[in-house]
């Protein structure tokens, strides 16, 4: 037998054995009794990570939501920082500011009622979440055309 040959052999029955353990692995996790609720748990951690990044949308038109929505956020905001994590509870402060009909009058209420240090964090991190409140908003006006 040539080197070639004996090689060859070899990566097939490495491949093979390989093969054989991942039939066997995924076998033995999906006769596992828990396997489906661990994947719905998953799966559910995953969407509310995934929510909880990037801020739910709220549909403009719908003031009763974007109200809900603003509340939830305040409420957040509010227990984050009784915890001491204010740079969460600005991201937070900034998506009720970002779906609020009067910004300004929000954020005046929000330099009386905020630590000076906390309201400075907002103010600095606003442009970004208006800029990206408008590109929203031009999304929703040319859908109702």
């Amino acid at each position: 037998m040539s080197t070639g040959t004996v090689v060859a052999c070899a990566c097939g029955v490495a491949a093979t054995a390989f093969l054989g353990y991942c039939v066997y692995f995924d076998r033995k996790r999906r006769s596992d009794p828990n396997y489906k609720q661990k994947i719905r748990e998953r799966r559910r951690r995953a969407d509310l990570e995934r929510n909880r990044g990037s801020g739910a949308r709220v549909r403009p038109g719908n003031m009763q939501e974007m109200q809900q929505y603003f509340f939830n956020e305040v409420q957040r905001a509010e227990e984050l920082m009784a915890q001491g994590d204010f740079d969460r509870a600005v991201e937070h402060l900034l998506n009720a500011v970002a779906v609020c009909n009067n910004p300004q009058k929000v954020l005046e209420a929000l330099s009386q009622t905020l630590p000076p240090e906390v309201f400075q964090m907002l103010v600095q991190k606003l442009p970004s979440i208006l800029d990206q409140a408008a590109p929203m908003a031009d999304e929703d006006a040319d859908g109702l055309d």
